[in-house]
């Protein structure tokens, strides 16, 4: 797995979290390649904006001081949620291909079970049907898929629930985080 090299501010706490006792700025932050959650320690004097984008990466920081860690589900903020939210959906938006790939891809995790049986909304008869349609041909776009696929629920929605249940819950299978 490569190591980030940017990451999105989903929340930023100036005075740290409520008690835990320590008064050190902290930001919620997800990494844009892996979406990984992150604590992200600001430099002294730097107060960060949400959805404001900053450089984790090797090397020079300038405004990042240094990777707390991980972020634990359970730390995540009210407001590190609905960013996360908004940034999801438009993640999902401007990468479409990269996502609609994933529905012209995905492969059984084992015999009983299939990636797109994860989607949240499909099952066995919706997942038939996507490997039945896209052996005539490839899917191009969400709305392709949902024309071929009528009685599909919309797979952007279910796409976008997934990826939030993955960041959000310990997940068994992970198809979308790293």
């Amino acid at each position: 797995m490569e190591k980030e090299e940017y990451a999105i501010v989903l929340d930023y706490l100036p005075y740290g979290y409520p008690l835990e006792g320590k008064m050190m700025p902290i930001a919620q932050a997800i990494g844009l390649n892996n979406f990984t959650l992150l604590q992200l320690v600001p430099r002294r004097g730097i107060k960060l904006e949400l959805k404001e984008k900053v450089y984790i990466g090797e090397g020079k920081r300038d405004r990042i001081y240094y990777i707390l860690g991980r972020l634990p589900q359970e730390k995540l903020t009210e407001t590190a949620k609905i960013q996360l939210q908004e940034y999801i959906n438009q993640t999902i938006s401007e990468n479409e291909k990269r996502f609609v790939d994933f529905f012209n891809k995905a492969e059984p995790v084992n015999t009983r079970l299939h990636q797109l049986e994860l989607l949240p909304g499909f099952g066995k008869k919706h997942m038939q049907e996507i490997l039945k349609a896209r052996e005539e041909k490839a899917f191009s776009s969400f709305e392709e898929i949902k024309q071929r696929i009528p009685s599909l629920p919309d797979p952007k929605k279910a796409v976008e629930k997934r990826l939030i249940e993955e960041l959000t819950h310990a997940e068994r299978h992970s198809l979308f985080v790293n």
